[in-house]
């Protein structure tokens, strides 16, 4: 399928009518849009989704729900997409209206051969109403009727789920890399099942389901029915209770996303202004200033016991030999304990010899004899110990003296610089902290009475407590939302068990037995074309991030985790550890949308034109050409470009892509309106050089 032309009739910019044809060749699959800011671009990709999609394109992208949201609803929108000038002679004019026509070839519609697909949508002001026509080779045909229009476009061109895959900002795509709460999750796994084609068999498990749950109740009797009436009713209650706390909660999340952006912003001016701080960071502040006062006043009481020790470092030689000498004295108070107990100890144990000296019943000269020799070997070990004289002793300290003393030589021998060094250090590094605290305090007290500042930080203390306000809603919600589904699982489990007492009658029990194999076999093919794609997917994304990611095994592997409806992307590293994508760069993540944008494109089979808005907006030159060579020319057999030439598309890139492009227009704006204006692809920077030119002269 291809995008032969599109014409636009006074949308937005495009005032009167401009019609852009393009006819891709099969080799060349590449078409370039360019232009300056404000010319168009962005327009452009809108108009798509408006002719395609209508009311429902709030479906396809958040940017167009806040739009409609903003514009004060889709009808008051409508009429922004008229162009100004026509808008503001619309009383003047006779039908003041806008309008898209897309004419679509290479089409294939199951049942109905045809060459081509035209869809017009258009909207008058002076009726207020918005019109849609689909002309198959040139003819309305009655199946376009009979399904409906949209329903036609969603079902047999392309499905609005899925369109934000075909037409996307690429800077914007990082938002399929940013979702983060099960909300976003499940709308992108939604689309995911779309784009891989699993939403048909869910849709029919669904069918089936229903099916069963009508054959099921078809056998209550009359008396069973008014409890099954009840027990149903309340299920639908619980079910639209939980629908409508579900979606409050995803609208808190978008306007505590939206006041956190206001609140930054805000938060920027005040810093602008000299003045960034709110009233409790001024608070915060002065507390901290107190916090290091104190440690302050800590830190100097250490360093005064340490200074206290100093005069004992400074005197080293002297205090190491006032160590000797007290180690000295310590031994020889010791050695003198030590003679006493000796001396008393020789002179029992002689006096013990004597005694029993009688029981050997010895002559008088043997016994004179030994006495002598026993008395002269105690005098010569008494005279052995008297000549082991000690210090002579000075100090004279006790023991608990002594190992004070000790214990500070040792401190200062050891960890006494290091203690003293850090303390000083610390010393100075709270004085630094607190002279910029100080500093802080001031100018933020100084400035605290401009009224600019004052006005920002008053702004700011209500978004801030609007975000505050709606948290805590949120967190009420969430509460609430369980207590709901605590009680449908409770009632639902009552209403099964009842449902078992029901009996079917012998065509309806048949009925029941086929549908609930078919459910059965169904639920076991969605389980297996589920583990297909998941692997699929995880090889598809990988060897795309190979290709345009020029760091080696950054992401080295990719695993698709599918559980119940949402289905999760995880990027691992070389050790198998699941990497946080907030992490990456914009310029990362942008590559990672990237690859899972084409992988989802190739595994979907659909053949459908992508057009992409500001291309190579956040890549470096390496990623760039990458992008350039294996992205655009093999994502889909037509590609339109809308690049800011020079900054989004340099010359060099150009060259790269230009193998690729069959077409080029750059959109011109005259008069309060822009058109396009055709040129040959290898001058495409011809008319930036003339313009250069005549700014030069």
């Amino acid at each position: 399928m291809k995008i032969s032309r599109i014409k636009f009739e006074n949308f937005r910019v495009y005032k009167g009518i401009n019609e852009i044809r393009f006819l891709p060749q099969s080799n060349k699959n590449i078409s370039i849009v360019a232009g300056k800011n404000g010319f168009g671009k962005t327009t452009f990709l809108t108009s798509l989704i408006w002719v395609f999609y209508g009311k429902m394109m709030s479906e396809v992208e958040d940017k167009y729900r806040k739009d409609i949201k903003t514009s004060g609803g889709y009808d008051k929108f409508l009429k922004t997409l008229l162009n100004r000038d026509v808008k503001s002679n619309s009383v003047n004019e006779s039908d003041p209206s806008f309008s898209i026509e897309v004419e679509l070839t290479d089409i294939l519609i199951p049942s109905i051969p045809c060459k081509s697909v035209i869809l017009k949508r258009s909207y008058n002001l002076k009726t207020e109403k918005e019109d849609l026509q689909i002309f198959i080779d040139g003819l309305e045909n009655e199946l376009t009727k009979e399904v409906g229009y949209e329903v036609f476009i969603n079902d047999f061109i392309l499905p609005r789920e899925i369109a934000k895959f075909f037409f996307f900002d690429a800077e914007k795509i990082v938002s399929l890399a940013e979702a983060q709460s099960k909300a976003e999750l499940r709308n992108l796994s939604k689309a995911y099942s779309e784009v891989l084609g699993i939403k048909k068999y869910e849709d029919l498990k669904k069918n089936l389901e229903t099916l069963l749950t009508k054959l099921r109740r078809s056998g209550a009797s009359p008396q069973q029915q008014t409890k099954l009436i009840e027990l149903v009713d309340q299920e639908k209650e619980l079910n639209g209770l939980i629908e409508i706390n579900s979606n409050k909660v995803i609208i808190i999340e978008k306007e505590v996303l939206n006041h956190k952006i206001n609140s930054d912003n805000l938060q920027e001016k005040l810093i602008r202004e000299g003045n960034g701080i709110t009233l409790e960071e001024l608070q915060q502040m002065k507390i901290d200033r107190d916090t290091l006062k104190e440690k302050s006043i800590e830190l100097k009481s250490n360093l005064k016991k340490l200074l206290g020790i100093a005069p004992l470092v400074i005197a080293g030689k002297k205090l190491a030999t006032l160590n000797k000498q007290l180690i000295n004295e310590h031994k020889t108070q010791s050695n003198n304990i030590d003679k006493d107990l000796l001396l008393g100890e020789l002179t029992a144990f002689s006096k013990s010899i004597l005694d029993k000296l009688n029981l050997l019943e010895l002559d008088v000269n043997s016994k004179s004899k030994v006495k002598e020799v026993l008395n002269g070997a105690l005098s010569e070990k008494e005279s052995i110990i008297d000549n082991k004289e000690g210090e002579r002793i000075l100090l004279d300290y006790t023991d608990e003296q002594f190992r004070g003393f000790e214990a500070v030589y040792n401190n200062i021998k050891g960890a006494f610089s290091s203690q003293f060094n850090t303390v000083i250090q610390e010393v100075k590094n709270k004085r630094i902290l607190l002279s910029r605290v100080h500093q802080s305090i001031r100018q933020a007290e100084a400035r605290k009475n401009n009224p600019l500042a004052s006005k920002l930080r008053d702004e700011k203390t209500i978004i801030d407590h609007k975000i505050e306000n709606l948290i805590q809603d949120k967190i009420k919600l969430i509460e609430e939302l369980g207590g709901l589904k605590t009680n449908l699982t409770s009632n639902n489990k009552v209403l099964s068990e009842y449902e078992k007492n029901f009996k079917l009658i012998n065509t309806d029990q048949n009925k029941f037995e086929v549908t609930e194999k078919l459910l059965q076999k169904i639920t076991t093919i969605i389980k297996k074309i589920k583990e297909d794609k998941k692997y699929s997917l995880q090889k598809s994304i990988l060897l795309g991030l190979n290709k345009i990611m020029h760091k080696e095994d950054f992401i080295y592997d990719v695993r698709v985790n599918v559980l119940d409806d949402v289905m999760d992307i995880d990027l691992l590293d070389k050790n198998g550890d699941v990497m946080d994508k907030n992490s990456l760069s914009k310029g990362e993540q942008q590559l990672y949308a990237t690859a899972l944008l084409k992988a989802l494109v190739d595994e979907s089979g659909i053949k459908f034109p992508v057009f992409i808005d500001s291309p190579l907006q956040k890549f470096d030159k390496y990623h760039s050409k990458n992008i350039i060579k294996e992205f655009y020319p093999a994502i889909s057999e037509q590609v339109v470009l809308f690049p800011l030439l020079e900054k989004e598309l340099s010359e060099l890139e150009y060259e790269y892509l230009k193998p690729n492009v069959n077409k080029v227009f750059v959109i011109e704006n005259r008069n309060d309106g822009s058109s396009f204006k055709k040129y040959p692809v290898d001058k495409l920077f011809h008319h930036l050089k003339l313009e250069a030119d005549v700014y030069s002269n």
